[in-house]
């Protein structure tokens, strides 16, 4: 009877409202039992899109691509509380233009390729490139009103919640620049509020323009413009009215918008690649300022969502005027900034990190994104597909970066952002997140839950003290940036973050939470808190390497560092280190150029007494008769196994009129970075790399600690480089490879992208050894992993966090149902953390848990 009732009830369906049971069932709420699921939850993940998917101007098409959208994504969006979508509508320009009324056409990012040329879009030689003539997507793309746009938004809204069973928020985009769509607003009605030079001579808004007088009427303005409008006032009250008309819920400001002006460049506002103009930084500070006041007073409650620049904290402070603590500290409800997607571009993956970490040593709050470039929807690339190669190193790579706050917690991503779900032609393969989804999860299941083996201690208040207090420092607030930047391009193994301050609170509460880790931090004020923290820190037995030039150093951090300054020299330099640990068939040359503009000033170090036994000079810069320390190490006894190393550093690259700093050549100069990661040997830390020549681009190398085990993440834009590695607890033995171990490093070659897990660590001079995922057949046992090819072995047990010294079970030379072999283990030293020793292994050790 129930059936023929429910049977009854589907024919009235179709018969009444056009659509089947089984087609309503697909849009209940799904009740799903989210703790099957691994890895911490996002607070939200947006899925960035254009209208471009949406070929018809028709209802239910819309409806039908809006479900396409989130169930290719629907895995992923498991793992969040809230959806977005975030819409590259146009330009930002539909906001410039909106009068008020949904009836008005929609000019909208129809095209590949820049339409604001002089070059019509479609027309001109086919030799002219995309971005100096733009085409239209598809033939006869359909026309759009706001009201369209309206129905979009609340279809998008509908549909993912639907699908999802998450709240959906929307987003709409501002961008500066002429990529994505037609403006006649920016380029031909208000040139004048045209400053940046990105793309081309004026070609992006600045954030302190001002209009001159308009008289149309726009939705803010009925009246039309009054001439001297702050742009901030406009756009600010242009966003309320559009925003609030047509459903949205937040705005991102693109590509450095409302961060300076040259969003994409080495240079900028107050460094014009020659010099410094510190006399600019007060008024600039106060136009920025300006801008974001003036914004929220007429859209005060809208969150926003910002991209930031290309680059990073220090170097937008002395470059261009930015002053990222004070939009910090404005309480404008924002997002800080991502990470930049341009290492997709130029694989520039040191700017990347130093960037993405630098923005987030200090935040608003406790919020901060991670975004991965899976398709551009503008200038036909699909990153993921072609850029990436389908290699996952920018997902591993930035998710690897911890954040400590002041409180000593790690501090993960809470937003994960996708630009976008939709290609240059309005496609969405399902390939893509089919693909990226399970490195997207791998990265989050693996996230770190402790400090790195290297913890940069970032002068987040420091730069932004000197910048106004100390001018004549903004070379030197300029150069540490770059410094790590090109640190890290040679792998310097660094993704861990904290600031002067958090370090500095963290250290009076726990002063032992930094006891696995090196402190990685500039030379201190004189006299500071700072100061006395990091001395403290050494002299009861942490490990310490600080960069940079010591010229503000006071008396008792030049007496820890044994260090005095001496005469200032620059230029041509022979570099001589005893540390020059990587095996190169052609050697890196001993030549050095170290300019004092863009190295923090000349080079003036010394090592004060040479006599000091537990002080070790392991490289020195020659020019001519004069000699010049710049690495050294030192420790002393009472220091309770303390260590602190000095690397003066040199900046190897320099402005020669692009976008960023061009690195020397490096088969005819040093690569004053590479000290950086050769000293860490002294510390334990041990990364070389063999490789034919000095041209042979280095690997990016992190290593994070993720719930006790070691994940090491690795891109080798070269893939002949041979990769060693030995730790203080010895050789890192992977997690599923072999390695030939040679006088104790375990050695590997890696492919493009890679991410392994280390659980073990062996003390044995050479053999191949083979670790390998297993299961134990032990009931409630979760882990199982096997060593073979041990002599003589220590094997060094590092299992998962809460485990307990009777929930480790070890067993050498036997196998199920493990009824003999079972193997004696000891706490081991905890200066390694915590971890387990079994000791004289030969032959097969497995270890589970």
């Amino acid at each position: 009877m129930r059936s023929q009732a429910l049977l009854l009830l589907c024919l009235l369906t179709v018969a009444i409202f056009g659509f089947t049971y089984s087609e309503m069932s697909i849009t209940d709420t799904p009740n799903l039992d989210n703790s099957t699921l691994r890895g911490k939850s996002f607070n939200n993940i947006t899925l960035e899109a254009s209208l471009k998917p949406f070929k018809k101007n028709d209802k239910a098409y819309i409806q039908q691509v809006a479900a396409e959208l989130f169930t290719q994504w629907s895995a992923l969006l498991r793992h969040t509380d809230t959806v977005s979508v975030m819409l590259w509508t146009s330009d930002g320009s539909e906001i410039l233009d909106y009068k008020g009324k949904l009836d008005q056409p929609l000019e909208w990012a129809r095209y590949i390729g820049n339409p604001n040329t002089e070059h019509e879009v479609g027309s001109g030689p086919k030799e002219l490139s995309l971005h100096e003539r733009a085409y239209v997507y598809m033939e006869n793309p359909p026309a759009f009103t706001y009201g369209d746009l309206k129905f979009i938004i609340q279809t998008l809204k509908e549909t993912g919640q639907r699908i999802t069973g998450k709240p959906v928020r929307i987003g709409a985009t501002f961008d500066p620049g002429p990529e994505f769509a037609k403006s006649e607003f920016k380029y031909k009605k208000h040139p004048e509020i045209l400053g940046g030079n990105a793309m081309g001579h004026k070609t992006m808004v600045s954030c302190y323009s001002t209009l001159n007088a308009d008289a149309d009427a726009y939705a803010g303005f009925p009246k039309g413009i009054p001439a001297n409008t702050p742009f901030g006032t406009f756009l600010g009250r242009q966003s309320q009215h559009f925003l609030t008309d047509l459903g949205y819920d937040f705005i991102w400001l693109s590509n450095g918008f409302g961060f300076g002006v040259e969003g994409w460049s080495s240079t900028g506002a107050i460094f014009n690649g020659k010099a410094f103009a510190p006399e600019k930084l007060a008024n600039t500070k106060e136009l920025i300022a300006g801008f974001w006041n003036l914004f929220r007073k007429e859209c005060p409650e809208f969150q926003i969502q910002t991209r930031g620049t290309n680059l990073s904290t220090g170097a937008d402070l002395a470059r261009d005027g930015v002053d990222l603590k004070q939009i910090y500290g404005g309480h404008y409800n924002m997002l800080p900034p991502p990470n930049s997607p341009w290492a997709a571009l130029d694989g520039d993956f040191g700017l990347e990190m130093v960037g993405y970490m630098s923005r987030m040593a200090e935040l608003p709050d406790e919020r901060y994104l991670f975004r991965y470039y899976t398709h551009d929807p503008w200038w036909v690339n699909s990153p993921w597909l072609d850029r990436y190669g389908q290699e996952p190193h920018d997902i591993y790579l930035p998710m690897s970066v911890a954040r400590i706050n002041a409180k000593g917690e790690i501090r993960l991503p809470t937003h994960l952002n996708f630009l976008t779900a939709d290609n240059s032609y309005g496609e969405m393969p399902a390939q893509v997140p089919d693909e990226v989804t399970p490195h997207i999860l791998k990265a989050r299941y693996d996230s770190p839950t402790a400090p790195g083996p290297l913890v940069w201690v970032y002068p987040f208040d420091e730069y932004h003290s000197w910048a106004y207090k100390q001018p004549d420092r903004l070379p030197e607030i300029y150069y540490g940036d770059w410094l790590i930047r090109q640190a890290i391009n040679n792998g310097f193994p660094l993704n861990t973050i904290t600031s002067t301050g958090s370090l500095q609170k963290v250290l009076a509460t726990k002063p032992a939470y930094f006891s696995e880790s090196i402190l990685v931090s500039i030379v201190p004020e004189a006299g500071s808190s700072l100061e006395k923290t990091l001395i403290d820190f050494v002299q009861n037995g942490g490990k310490l390497l600080i960069y940079g030039p010591a010229d503000h150093a006071g008396p008792a951090f030049l007496s820890l560092l044994n260090l005095q300054n001496t005469t200032a020299l620059n230029g041509e330099f022979q570099v001589n280190s005893t540390i020059t640990i990587d095996e190169l068939t052609k050697k890196y040359p001993s030549k050095i150029v170290h300019n004092a503009l863009f190295s923090g000033g000349g080079v003036a170090t010394q090592v004060k007494n040479k006599g000091d036994a537990g002080t070790k000079i392991l490289a020195k810069m020659t020019q001519a008769a004069n000699e010049r320390d710049v690495v050294w190490v030192r420790e002393k006894p009472e220091w309770k196994g303390g260590k602190v190393a000095y690397v003066r550093g040199t900046n190897s690259s320099k402005f020669t009129g692009g976008k960023l700093l061009t690195p020397d050549d490096p088969e005819q100069l040093f690569t004053g970075p590479l000290l950086m990661r050769y000293v860490l040997n002294q510390f334990g830390l041990d990364y070389r790399i063999d490789k034919r020549n000095p041209s042979v681009k280095n690997p990016v190398l992190t290593i994070s600690r993720g719930s006790n085990g070691f994940f090491f993440s690795g891109y080798c834009p070269n893939t002949t480089i041979t990769h060693r590695f030995k730790l203080p607890q010895g050789a890192p033995i992977l997690t599923g490879y072999e390695t030939e171990l040679a006088n104790g490093y375990s050695v590997y070659s890696m492919p493009k992208a890679w991410h392994r897990e280390s659980r073990l660590f062996v003390d044995q001079a050479d053999g191949i050894v083979s670790c390998q995922e297993m299961t134990s057949g032990v009931k409630h046992m979760k882990r199982c992993i096997r060593l073979m090819g041990l002599k003589n072995a220590t094997v060094r047990i590092y299992p998962d966090e809460g485990i307990t010294d009777e929930g480790l079970h070890v067993y050498t030379n036997t196998s199920y149902p493990w009824k003999k072999g079972q193997t004696a283990f000891k706490p081991g030293d905890k200066k390694y953390g915590k971890h387990y020793v079994v000791e004289n292994v030969t032959g097969d050790l497995v270890a589970f848990w």
